[in-house]
């Protein structure tokens, strides 16, 4: 690493847990009344919190006390200060690039790019490490895993590269595995062969694709099952999914980093091989021997 400054300061996000990190690091203190409204406002996030307070209330059936009690078990001082902290994620979640390059730029410490992008790198996995539930992750791999139904891996216009990832591996470890292009035109063509109980796993950042968004809001009606990878705010196709892994994305750049995003796609990809080896071990012996046809690889002896 290159050298540092005498003084380091890490680079931290504003805010070091979004809302919806803190009602799910809560949920479990909260009363059956409160997890009531914390299921209903996670289910429409973050439009089911900007109302007024008797709105959300009457969102979750619940009374006006129980909605000040809740917000200041998550930390905050009052509904007030809830809602500024809503809009300021909501702001940092529509971003562009350049807002994004302005905004790091005006605050860098005087430091080397490679010391500040490895404080946000380690940062972003740390925050995401502690939202992440082993159960989740379990659960997740055990659906990648299913070869009794098909899989299919979709992604936006920068995250395809991530769906590729996934797709190249998984597709050599197991059947029926499909990769969506990019070209949302086709998309009506891919979801005509998705059956009741295959998977579906989507990719998407901020700022969240409205073809990402209508692709898993059809899949869903059509009894596809949704693995969602996201950030820390949460994509609008959150709401479809059966699991979600909101994961940390800023950086010291003009784009986000899919350092985290790729992290967990190498664990799920161990944690998959591991559960399926012994079938894993015959495709990859064949596919081997299809590589010595083709010549696609040196050989040294």
């Amino acid at each position: 690493m290159v050298q540092a400054a005498k003084t380091r300061t890490p680079i931290v996000s504003k805010a070091p847990f979004t809302v919806a990190e803190r009602i799910r690091n809560q949920f479990e203190r909260l009363t059956r009344t409160e997890r009531r409204l914390a299921n209903a406002l996670l289910e429409n996030y973050p439009v089911s919190c900007l109302g007024s307070i008797t709105a959300i209330a009457a969102t979750a059936s619940v009374s006006t006390p129980t909605v000040v009690r809740m917000v200041k078990k998550l930390g905050f001082s009052g509904v007030a200060d809830f809602q500024a902290s809503l809009h300021a994620e909501l702001e940092e979640s529509i971003s562009n690039p350049i807002t994004k390059f302005n905004r790091w730029s005006d605050s860098a410490p005087d430091e080397h790019i490679l010391n500040r992008f490895a404080d946000a790198t380690m940062n972003n996995l740390r925050q995401s490490l502690k939202q992440i539930d082993p159960a989740t992750f379990d659960a997740v791999a055990e659906l990648l895993s299913d070869t009794e139904h098909a899989m299919h891996v979709v992604g936006g216009r920068i995250t395809h590269s991530l769906a590729d990832y996934l797709f190249t591996h998984l597709q050599v470890m197991r059947k029926g595995v499909t990769r969506v292009a990019s070209n949302s035109n086709t998309w009506p063509h891919y979801l005509l062969n998705m059956e009741e109980g295959d998977l579906l796993v989507a990719f998407d950042i901020r700022r969240y694709e409205h073809n990402i968004h209508h692709f898993a809001k059809m899949a869903r009606a059509r009894g596809v099952r949704l693995v969602l990878f996201t950030d820390q705010w949460g994509s609008p196709a959150g709401q479809y999914a059966e699991q979600v892994f909101n994961l940390r994305i800023e950086a010291p750049s003009a784009w986000d980093s899919s350092v985290v995003i790729l992290f967990v796609i190498e664990a799920l990809i161990a944690a998959v091989q591991s559960r399926i080896w012994d079938q894993s071990k015959e495709r990859m012996g064949e596919l081997e021997s299809l590589f010595d046809e083709t010549r696609l690889f040196k050989k040294f002896f």
